[in-house]
């Protein structure tokens, strides 16, 4: 799999998907697939739950606390999700 997003894109969560904070981030349980994901931060439990209500997934990022130097490492876990299905593209928004 290659670990890569397009922060500069719009997207969202899969209307399938139920996030469940937890002490350690969040547990992601998508209902169609049956799949969990472990959300090893708070703050992507965050960028993930806004994901739809900010322009790009970068904003979503820097609105939940995410530095510059740490984006790469929350773009790799953002690429998990779309690549476990969890989050899309948002339909309409340019790439």
């Amino acid at each position: 799999m290659s670990a890569h997003i397009d922060l500069d894109r719009a997207w969202r969560l899969d209307s399938q998907v139920a996030l469940r904070p937890e002490r350690f981030g969040a547990l992601a349980y998508h209902f169609g697939t049956r799949r969990l994901s472990f959300l090893k931060d708070r703050r992507l439990h965050e960028v993930a739950r806004t994901l739809g209500t900010r322009a790009t997934a970068r904003e979503a990022c820097l609105a939940a606390g995410v530095c510059e130097q740490e984006m790469p490492r929350f773009a790799r876990a953002l690429a998990s999700l779309a690549a476990a299905g969890m989050i899309h593209p948002q339909k309409g928004a340019s790439a």
